[in-house]
C-alpha cells in the first residue's frame, strides 16, 4: 500500500517531486508508525464491515481501527466480537490489499481469545488498540498481545496504547502517571507502534467539549496534557515514540460563532473557491487548523471518525518542496560539523545541529507521504484526493 495510491499514476506524477513509498504490514515499525496517517475508527458492530474496509481502502485509507470499546454499548460486545470473526472471514475471500487493521479491545483477556477465534484470518490483523492505558493496566495488555502473537504464528502484532485517563489530566498525578507509562512502553518497545491521545476523555473529566470553531489546543487544560505527553514520550533523542493527533469529532454543518479559519488566498484559482466553501460548511476548516497544530506540537497522524477527514489529514502530511529542500541541506554529510546557512528558498536560517532532528523527522515523513512539486500546494493534493 502507499499514500495517494488510490489516485492514478499520471496524477501522482504531476503532484509529487518524490512519490510516497510503498509499504506493507511487514515494513519496519518506524515506517509503519509514520505512515499511519488518518486512522479511521469504525464500530465493530457494522454489519457490512468487510465491504466498508474495501471501500475505504479505495479512498486512500491506510489504517483502520475496529472498535469494541466506547463506540458500542456494553450489551453489544459479544455480538460485535462474533461480527468481527465473520467479517475477517469475508476479507479472507478477497486478495485485495487492505489497510492496516487494528482492533480496539476492552480487556486484556479479549486479545488472545479473539486471535484464537480468528484462526487463519488473523493475517489481516496488524494489532490492537489498548484503551485507558496506565502503568497498572498496561503490562497485562501488552503481555496479552505478546501471548496472542506467539499463538497466532504472526511475526508481529503491534499495540497502540491510548492515553486518556484522568490521572494524566490531573496535575497532582500527571508526572507519576507519565513516568509509569514510560516505564511500561519502554519495556515493550518493539511492540508499541504508536501512542494515541484520547482527548474526548480528557475533556470529559471536566465536563468540557470543544466547538467546531476551536481546536484541542484552544482548550488549555487539554493543550497542557498534550505538551507533557510529547515532552516525556516523544523526544527526538531516540527514546521517543510516535504520538498521534486527537480525534476531530465534527462532520456536519452547525451554526458558527467565529469567522472561518481557512484563508481565501490558497483557493483563488478558478473553481477551487467552491472547495473552500464546502470545507467551511462541513466544519473542516477547524480540522485543517488542528492538523497544522498537531504537527507543530510534535504529533503525527490523527484519529478520525469520519471518512471525510482522511484526505485533509493526508494532504497536510505531504512534505512541501521547501521543507524537503531545507531538510536535505541540513543533512548533507559535509554539514556534519554544524554551522548555519541561508535556505535555498532564501527566506530562513537553517542551523545544522539544532535543526537536525527536525530534518530527520521530515525525511521520514517525506518517505511515507511524499514530497510535493515546487508549485503544488495542499489545495492541489486535497482536490486530487477528493476527486477519486
Amino acid at each position: 500500500m502507499r499514500h495517494f495510491g488510490h489516485i492514478s499514476p499520471s496524477v501522482r506524477k504531476d503532484l509529487f517531486h518524490q512519490e510516497p513509498a510503498e509499504f506493507t504490514g511487514d515494513s519496519p515499525a518506524r515506517i509503519l508508525a509514520a505512515a499511519l496517517g488518518a486512522t479511521l475508527y469504525s464500530p465493530a458492530t457494522r454489519p457490512a464491515l468487510a465491504a466498508d474496509i474495501r471501500k475505504q481502502a479505495g479512498r486512500g485509507v491506510v489504517s483502520m481501527v475496529l472498535c469494541l470499546e466506547d463506540s458500542i454499548s456494553d450489551a453489544d460486545v459479544a455480538g460485535a466480537e462474533e461480527n468481527l470473526v465473520r467479517q475477517f472471514a469475508a476479507l479472507d475471500a478477497d486478495e485485495a490489499e487492505f489497510p492496516l487493521i487494528f482492533v480496539r479491545v476492552r480487556t486484556p483477556e479479549q486479545i488472545p481469545d479473539l486471535v484464537q477465534r480468528l484462526g487463519g484470518t488473523v493475517r489481516h490483523l496488524a494489532g490492537f488498540v489498548l484503551p485507558k492505558f496506565t502503568e497498572s493496566r498496561g503490562t497485562a495488555f501488552l503481555e496479552a498481545v505478546a501471548e496472542a502473537e506467539a499463538a497466532s504464528g504472526r511475526s508481529r502484532l503491534y499495540a497502540m496504547p491510548v492515553l486518556e485517563t484522568p490521572d494524566l489530566l490531573h496535575l497532582e498525578t500527571r508526572v507519576a502517571a507519565l513516568a509509569g507509562i514510560s516505564r511500561t512502553v519502554n519495556a515493550h518497545r518493539e511492540r508499541v507502534l504508536a501512542l494515541r491521545l484520547g482527548v474526548t476523555d480528557f475533556c470529559s473529566a471536566y465536563g468540557l467539549r470543544r466547538t467546531p470553531d476551536m481546536t484541542a489546543y484552544d482548550v488549555q487544560i487539554v493543550a497542557g496534557v498534550i505538551a507533557d505527553v510529547v515532552n516525556v514520550l516523544s523526544r527526538a533523542d531516540g527514546t521517543g515514540f510516535t504520538v498521534t493527533g486527537p480525534v476531530w469529532e465534527y462532520f456536519r454543518s452547525q451554526q458558527r460563532l467565529f469567522k472561518p479559519q481557512l484563508r481565501r488566498s490558497p483557493f483563488l484559482e478558478e473553481g477551487v473557491e467552491e472547495l473552500r466553501t464546502a470545507l467551511i460548511e462541513h466544519d473542516l476548516d477547524g480540522l485543517l487548523r488542528e492538523i497544522e497544530l498537531d504537527r507543530a506540537n510534535g504529533l503525527l497522524g490523527k484519529t478520525c471518525i469520519h471518512p471525510a477527514h482522511v484526505t485533509p489529514v493526508h494532504a497536510l502530511s505531504v512534505v512541501s518542496h521547501e521543507e524537503f529542500s531545507d531538510a536535505q541541506d541540513i543533512l548533507r554529510p559535509e554539514r556534519g560539523g554544524g554551522g548555519v546557512m541561508r535556505s535555498a528558498y532564501t527566506n530562513k536560517m537553517n542551523e545544522v545541529k539544532p535543526h537536525r532532528a527536525w530534518a530527520e523527522r521530515t525525511m521520514l515523513r517525506a518517505e511515507v507521504f511524499g514530497v510535493a512539486k515546487e508549485e503544488v500546494g495542499f489545495v492541489d493534493l486535497l482536490t486530487a484526493g477528493l476527486q477519486v
